[in-house]
């Protein structure tokens, strides 16, 4: 039974998932800090929580000490997509190690139990299909994608050693593509760049031949997986991959993107970027035995609430 106002930080909190992250946990009676440096986040995100009396906002940058009082940590911070990890390559992997060091000390000073947000990406170009915990992954850990790929990974490292060595309660989740309302116009993921270009009919690009899979979840499940782990019994440590079974191509999401909003856009073809990994569907049986967590919101459903989100950002003139 959670106690009344538990104080929870939130890392990366006015992202598109800490964001969604801290309205649920608002929601439910949290005392939340919202932690970011707003290096891909933006205000308003979170401007519906600014004024709640249980929410504050820090500007802060983990790879540096965080000093607070916390009983729970959501360590949410880094650039997730390519174009924005990309960027700063040197930074994004210092935010995963070094980020993941400081949080790991605040929780041990604390005595906090600690989420780390970790990523399908430590699988790399994966040899087994679907990808269970048990695969160790096939990385280049020096190709363009290696800051993210092998910064999380070193990250879970670290998770690890601190648990065997310290004792601590640590919550590791290895997250899959994650799409909905919220997400940012201009973060080169595949279902934002679909949408956009759709809705403005403009040619859909496809890279490769479109054959290669991803399997999508709907943001509020996402969150719903990240709740029920945080809350699982102490020896529930992870890594558990959260995401959608369900797979299907680029050429087929395309298609589907272009038949919900009546879009005209030609689909083109572009050259496969560097280490880009050609399947990707997670085996989610742990997340079921464990957390009794699969999601529930169906493609086309969470496709039409992302597809009216960037409808509106367009007709304001934000993406």
């Amino acid at each position: 039974m959670k106690t009344l106002h538990k104080r929870v930080l939130v890392t990366g909190g006015a992202g598109f998932l800490g964001s969604r992250l801290c309205a649920r946990l608002i929601a439910e009676d949290y005392e939340v800090l919202c932690v970011d440096n707003f290096y891909t986040a933006t205000k308003d995100n979170i401007s519906h929580l600014l004024g709640h009396p249980h929410f504050e906002l820090m500007r802060h940058d983990i790879t540096f000490p965080l000093y607070v009082e916390v009983d729970e940590i959501y360590n949410l911070a880094c650039p997730a997509s390519p174009i924005h990890y990309q960027v700063d390559p040197v930074q994004t992997t210092k935010t995963s190690v070094h980020g993941a060091i400081n949080m790991l000390g605040l929780a041990k000073r604390t005595k906090a139990r600690i989420f780390q947000a970790s990523t399908s990406e430590v699988y790399g170009d994966p040899e087994c299909h679907p990808q269970t915990e048990d695969y160790w992954g096939r990385v280049n850990p020096i190709g363009p994608r290696a800051c993210y790929d092998e910064g999380k990974r070193c990250a879970e490292t670290l998770f690890f050693d601190y648990h065997r060595q310290h004792r601590l309660e640590i919550k590791v989740a290895r997250i899959f593509n994650t799409y909905g309302p919220g997400m940012h116009p201009n973060d080169g993921r595949v279902v934002s760049n679909f949408i956009i270009q759709a809705l403005k009919n403009e040619p859909i690009t496809l890279y490769g031949d479109g054959s290669q899979t991803r399997s999508f979840c709907y943001v509020d499940d996402m969150i719903e997986g990240f709740i029920r782990l945080m809350a699982s019994p102490p020896e529930i440590t992870g890594p558990i991959n959260l995401g959608n079974p369900t797979e299907l191509s680029m050429r087929e999401l395309a298609e589907l993107i272009r038949e919900l909003t009546g879009s005209r856009s030609p689909l083109v073809h572009r050259p496969l970027p560097p280490d880009d990994p050609v399947q990707r569907q997670p085996d989610i049986t742990r997340a079921r035995s464990l957390l009794g967590w699969e999601p529930r919101v169906p493609l086309v459903e969470g496709l039409k609430q992302t597809v009216a989100y960037f409808e509106d950002l367009i007709r304001r003139g934000l993406a």
